[in-house]
């Protein structure tokens, strides 16, 4: 039996059916704003607040998640260290995902806000993306090899954009 890949749209809509606040900042988020590229896990930054928080738990839960690096245990996720700036590289049933305090220091939830775009990807389903142009500075600063590896088709996908 072969492995259906991740199932994004399902993990999307956990969280935001649990009202959880949270900004897409990596792949998905290029991806959804036209970017050609290949994508394997789901990057979000989460606000840190207590209710948030609780919210976020309780859609981990439901998701299944457990931190990858520890999956022979399946050591879940819980409030205390997410309401660090830390990342948190989960796994869920519905795939991958990487859970982000901040970005990087400076760059956390509430920094980012002003950022953002409003992407509806299923009826009644919308959710807040970092634009594009934010996500190539980000990813400029990062300086990773594949932060810059596929910076050239971001930039290249945010000058089509501006023409049309």
């Amino acid at each position: 039996m072969s492995n259906p890949g991740p199932d994004f749209l399902m993990l999307l809509r956990e969280l935001a059916e649990r009202r959880v606040d949270f900004i897409i900042v990596g792949g998905v988020g290029a991806v959804l704003q036209g970017a050609p590229i290949a994508t394997f896990d789901l990057d979000l930054v989460h606000a840190r607040d207590p209710e948030n928080l609780e919210r976020l738990v309780d859609g981990l839960l439901a998701l299944d998640a457990y931190y990858r690096e520890h999956a022979d245990k399946k050591v879940r996720p819980t409030a205390i260290p997410l309401a660090g700036s830390g990342h948190h590289l989960l796994m869920t049933r519905a795939g991958p995902l990487d859970l982000l305090g901040a970005v990087t220091p400076g760059w956390a939830y509430e920094d980012l806000l002003g950022q953002t775009i409003e992407i509806e990807i299923a009826p009644g389903l919308a959710v807040k993306v970092l634009d594009l142009a934010m996500l190539v500075r980000l990813k400029e600063e990062l300086g990773r090899e594949k932060d810059l590896a596929v910076l050239p088709v971001l930039r290249r996908t945010l000058e089509e954009r501006g023409r049309k």
